[in-house]
């Protein structure tokens, strides 16, 4: 697994730790923070293993830890927005006015400044080479004024201050999204401790495929936002705009510029519920026989006015005004905007956030042969709409079934006790007031029909906040971490739950809880009824399932072909959490165009991948030709 969101790296369960913090001992609370410390680019290791803070003043790790310890924890997770424009300069933008002209105006301007067709009643001078003069006559004249709107949102889940992962590779100004999907796969990548290439090698091309993408493309300036507004803003669009702002584009980057790879490819969309759709594609590819191999990820990056303005449109985002009434405020505090996302309390609305999050799947005898790292296993992703609705962004029934599909199948793997004592639910939580109420009853149905009592939930949203498409990815790579650490994160802002909340089955809690689990349910439940619910196993409760199927001996020789690669992988976190991140981008490289292909009836021989594509296809449909 790998990338980033509001919490930090995802890799080695920096992030997670984040989300947990009290609960772990000193020595990992230090680490977590000093890792932060330098993702932030406010400390940097030294050469004899020491630290120095940024202006290169040598300070023990306990010394850093204390003094950056508030900075660290105030500009992680949710807080303030730092963009400057939602804050006292206000947002950039335009409102249309008719000017009453009582005489004429004259005004001069820069030749390139004017447009090329003018009203047939202006009147233009040269003055000299490069500027001129206009008169324009008495009358009503259209204009549009500048101002500087106040931000109606200034809470999001950003990530961590001072990170900026578009430094880590020439990233040539690519929208936000894209940058964070290379981190992101990069990050997946160097925490696996395995060589790519060699595992590439071993593999028909075509057992390869990458299902990547987001909930609604790149709408920053260098993708479709600037490419959108370009007339009305008077710059001009740019020949990148237009294709790096596509939805399935974190999919196309990885493919060309990260793993070169030829094998299937695409990007399932589904509101909130995004993740979970590629998830989907994958899991099915892998049980299908298909692949061997397969990326899956999301990169959200929709921290920006426009996308914050349409969804506080809907009436969706926490925006100042509800937070306000919802505590009877004066005046918000950064503490008050830390506090904006309240899943199962009373609230008034989601926050927004961005997060890039990736994991790699492997068959089961691929991963033993390898060696790999099994962090748990995914056994079944379903997804079910709603049918008819009033609303199109109301929920529906659909979740009832994608939860009730996912217990079944963890009951007949794990056994009813097993989920009933050790499983957990990983809500979509989004802090509004109708999803407290809906995802709780469609928990409490579920739960009353398997029997269970006292179902812990999980609402990472607390922290993190609302990424889109990658929220079911911040909720898998938290799972991950309660599976290694043992600890389910709390829900801070949760005073008290909510009255409408159906919570007489459920479990929740402020605080981190210990707790041994065997699965986790990642719900979620998106705009336009996309539900889906993914299983999810422990490592353990993995390891006793491969075992009956592959027996001891080969588990053992697993786990001993295992240890280099947790060799490598501890060597890559151990560099991560001093700074040195390196992106995986090959631009321009091993460029193939076609003709260099050989090909036959059977297969395609492709220069630089070890192994052919084999054109041996499965044709269940009969022949003609008997």
């Amino acid at each position: 697994m790998g990338g980033v969101n509001a919490a930090g790296r995802t890799s080695g369960h920096q992030a997670y730790r984040r989300t947990v913090l009290a609960a772990l001992h000193k020595d990992d609370q230090e680490q977590t923070l000093l890792g932060l410390a330098a993702m932030m680019r406010l400390a940097q290791p030294s050469e004899d293993d020491t630290w120095q803070d940024a202006s290169g003043e040598p300070l023990d790790a306990a010394a850093l830890v204390d003094r950056f310890r508030q900075r660290v924890l105030d500009h992680t997770l949710i807080r303030r927005i730092e963009d400057p424009r939602f804050n006292e300069d206000g947002i950039p933008a335009n409102r249309q006015a008719q000017l009453a002209l009582d005489a004429p105006l004259t005004f001069r301007v820069r030749r390139r400044q004017l447009p090329d067709a003018l009203p047939e009643t202006w009147q233009v001078r040269e003055i000299d080479r490069h500027q001129l003069e206009v008169s324009v006559p008495a009358g009503n004249l259209d204009v549009m004024l500048p101002e500087r709107r106040p931000a109606q949102v200034r809470a999001a889940g950003q990530l961590p201050s001072g990170f900026d992962p578009s430094r880590f590779y020439r990233s040539v100004h690519h929208p936000r999204g894209l940058s964070m999907s290379i981190f992101g796969a990069s990050d997946c990548l160097g925490q696996s401790g395995l060589d790519w290439q060699s595992l590439q090698d071993r593999l028909d091309p075509d057992d390869i495929a990458v299902y990547a993408g987001n909930s609604i493309g790149q709408l920053d300036d260098p993708g479709w936002g600037g490419l959108l507004k370009s007339f009305v803003s008077g710059n001009r669009a740019t020949s990148k705009q237009m294709p790096l702002g596509y939805g399935q584009m974190p999919a196309d980057f990885l493919n060309a510029y990260v793993l070169g790879s030829v094998g299937a490819t695409g990007a399932a969309q589904g509101a909130c519920a995004s993740f979970l759709y590629n998830l989907r594609l994958g899991v099915d590819d892998i049980a299908s026989g298909r692949r061997r191999v397969v990326m899956v990820g999301t990169a959200d990056a929709p921290i920006t006015p426009e996308i914050i303005e349409g969804f506080r449109a809907m009436g969706a985002l926490a925006d100042d005004d509800s937070l306000k009434a919802l505590d009877a405020l004066a005046l918000l505090t950064d503490a008050d905007y830390q506090r904006a996302c309240r899943p199962f309390a009373r609230n008034c609305g989601f926050t927004i956030a961005e997060a890039s999050q990736f994991v790699l799947l492997m068959d089961d005898a691929l991963a033993l042969e390898t060696g790999a790292q099994i962090l748990g296993a995914v056994p079944g992703v379903f997804v079910n709409a709603d049918g008819w609705k009033r609303s199109i962004s109301a929920p529906g029934i659909g979740n009832y079934v994608t939860l009730g599909k996912a217990v079944a199948l963890a009951n007949a793997m794990l056994g009813e006790q097993a989920v009933r004592e050790r499983s957990f639910l990983h809500a979509h939580g989004t802090s509004t007031p109708k999803n407290r109420v809906t995802e709780s009853h469609v928990f409490d149905r579920i739960a009353a029909a398997n029997a269970i009592d006292d179902w812990p939930v999980v609402a990472v949203k607390a922290f993190v906040g609302h990424s889109q498409g990658s929220a079911a990815g911040d909720q898998l790579a938290s799972a991950l971490g309660s599976f290694a650490h043992g600890w389910l994160p709390g829900i801070p802002t949760l005073d008290a739950v909510a009255s409408d909340v159906h919570a007489e089955r459920l479990r929740f809690s402020r605080e981190a809880q210990a707790f041994d689990a065997d699965a986790c349910f990642i719900n979620a439940k998106g705009f336009g009824g996309n539900n889906a619910t993914g299983l999810v196993l422990s490592p353990a409760a993995t390891e006793r399932l491969l075992t009956k199927r592959h027996g001891a001996a080969a588990m053992d020789a697993w786990r001993t072909r295992r240890e280099a690669t947790l060799a490598i992988s501890a060597t890559y976190e151990r560099l991560a959490d001093r700074g040195h991140f390196r992106a995986l981008y090959r631009f321009g490289e091993g460029v193939l165009e076609g003709p260099e292909l050989t090909i036959s009836a059977t297969q395609i021989e492709i220069p630089g991948y070890a192994r052919p594509v084999s054109l041996d296809v499965d044709n269940p449909y009969g022949s003609l030709d008997d």
